[in-house]
This record gives C-alpha cells, sequence and structure tokens, in this order.
C-alpha cells in the first residue's frame, strides 16, 4: 500500500469499529491511538510502502519508550489495522502477520479481600446526591462484577429493580444479563429518585449521570474511586477493574464453579477465568501450610 494513502483508510478503520465491529468505547480510543501513532510515523518515514518493513521500523523506534505489554497492544492493534485493509481490498496480502507479539510476563489480577472489599463500600459517604450515586455505582460494579465502562453505559432500561438484574452490553457489543444483590438494589433504589430530578430518567438515558444530566464518564469514576481509596486508607493500587477482580475471586473462594464465573464475566474464553484460580491456589496453599500435620 501507498503511505500517502494509510490515513484515509485508517479513518475507515475507525468508522468500521464502531459500525461493524460494535467496539467498546475504550476499545476503540486505544486502537485509535495506537493507530495513530502508527500512521504518524510512516508518513515521516522515508518508506513509500507500507509493509512489515515498516512495521518493524516502527517497533524499533518505539521499543525503549514503552512496556512490553503496551508494545504487545500497539502490535495487535497493528495486525487487527492490516486484516482489515486485506479483508477490503486495499492490501493483496497482510504482512503484518510475520510479526510476533514480544512475550510479556503474566500478572496476577489485583483484588481486595473481602474485608477491604466492604470497608471500601461501607466507608462511602452516605449524605448528598452525588455520593449516593457513587454508592449505586459501586454497589452495583461489586454485585454483578461488570466492566466499570459496562456500569457507565447502563440506560434507565437496562436495570429492573424488582427482578435484581440489570443488561450490559460487554465487548464486541455481546449482551448479557447479569443478576445483583439487595446491597446493590437498595443502593440504586436510594439514588433513582435524585436521578430523575438530573433530567430525562427513561429508555434509553443514562443511569449514572453528573450535575449536568450527562453520562458519567470513565476518567470522573476513576477519579473518584482513587479519591474514595485515600480516604478509606486503602493503600492497594487498585483501578476500577480491581472490583470486577474482586467479585470473580470472592465468587470463586466461595465456592462458585468457573463456568459460571465466566459467564458471569462475560468471557468468550474459559482460559481467560482460570487466572482467578491462581489466586484462589495460593490461599489453599496458605491454608494447607497452616493445617496439614505433615507439611
Amino acid at each position: 500500500m501507498d503511505k500517502n494513502t494509510l490515513r484515509h483508510v485508517s479513518k475507515e478503520f475507525y468508522k468500521y469499529l464502531e459500525a461493524e465491529k460494535g467496539a467498546a468505547f475504550n476499545t476503540k480510543r486505544a486502537y485509535k491511538g495506537d493507530i495513530e501513532d502508527f500512521v504518524d510515523f510512516v508518513e515521516k518515514s522515508a518508506f513509500d510502502v507500507v509493509d512489515h518493513q515498516a512495521i518493524r521500523a516502527y517497533i524499533v523506534n518505539i521499543y525503549k519508550d514503552l512496556k512490553k505489554s503496551s508494545l504487545s497492544r500497539k502490535v495487535s492493534s497493528i495486525k487487527v489495522f492490516f486484516k482489515f485493509m486485506k479483508r477490503k481490498g486495499y492490501i493483496e496480502e497482510n504482512t503484518a502477520l510475520v510479526i510476533k507479539n514480544p512475550k510479556i510476563e503474566k500478572h496476577l489480577p489485583k483484588f481486595y479481600t473481602i474485608d477491604e472489599m466492604f470497608h471500601f463500600l461501607d466507608f462511602l459517604p452516605k449524605d448528598g446526591w452525588l455520593n449516593i450515586r457513587n454508592r449505586a455505582i459501586f454497589e452495583l460494579m461489586y454485585s454483578a462484577g461488570m466492566r466499570a465502562q459496562e456500569a457507565l453505559d447502563i440506560n434507565m432500561n437496562d436495570i429492573h429493580l424488582e427482578g435484581m438484574w440489570v443488561k450490559v452490553k460487554g465487548k464486541g457489543g455481546k449482551e448479557r444479563i447479569l443478576p445483583f444483590g439487595e446491597k446493590a438494589k437498595h443502593a440504586i433504589a436510594d439514588y433513582l429518585p435524585y436521578r430523575r430530578q438530573k433530567g430525562k430518567a427513561s429508555g434509553k438515558s443514562p443511569l449514572f449521570v453528573i450535575a449536568s444530566g450527562a453520562r458519567l464518564s470513565y476518567r470522573g469514576l476513576l477519579k473518584i474511586m482513587k479519591k474514595h481509596q485515600l480516604k478509606a486508607h486503602l493503600f492497594k493500587d487498585l483501578a476500577l477493574h480491581g472490583i470486577r477482580h474482586s467479585f470473580a475471586t470472592h465468587m470463586l473462594d466461595s465456592g462458585a464453579d468457573l463456568r459460571s464465573i465466566q459467564e458471569l464475566l462475560g468471557h468468550s474464553k474459559l482460559s481467560t477465568t482460570q487466572k482467578y484460580t491462581h489466586v484462589s491456589m495460593d490461599k489453599l496453599m496458605e491454608i494447607y501450610d497452616k493445617s496439614h500435620p505433615r507439611r
């Protein structure tokens, strides 16, 4: 492919991610950032043709400045981009296939213990509509094990208090129904009267909003979580996804089977869910070391 047409094709790729792929907001943002960096590099380079040599030169250029996990993600983004170009007839061969992703260390998911998770939730302030909203969203995230963006994308007609279930849209636009518990139900019920005061509160209007009535953003929720962690004296470096990790780990430790957890988390592959067995195995080994008479 001629490098002069690459930026135009990249814009077609972004439209494809939204219209055909149904990619989540954060996924689209990550892809766009990765591909924009690659296109910028190619346009400034001496390469006339965009192929595996251009990709390798780009990787060499960014290698020292990135963690292996970030580098691997960028390589994966470029591969998806090249796959799109071949599928649409922009290139004859997908030369990106010869590029290998760098090997990255696998880290166990970070999570709160049950006591820490309960402390996080119980320490949330109970006065003022913003605090009531925050309690509702965090209680729901932990109760249902959903991704933060899935919670933020919930609309008014997705939540069913009496049935205690919520419809969420996961990766690839896949929908699933998730149950939630009494604590989450009461927290949402407390929040709804305030939500109705913030503009339209029916149909496809957002459930979790800011003062203007606009949907609460991922960055806004992360800022809320980090601020609350400090106030609650919880100093684990836990991101929003840590609540989901906590849910899965606590469910597994309490006897839930792996297949059920897979369904609740919305993982397409069981191997993605199996990382939580390693966390629970550490707990089992600790119990074994304390309990076995001939250890």
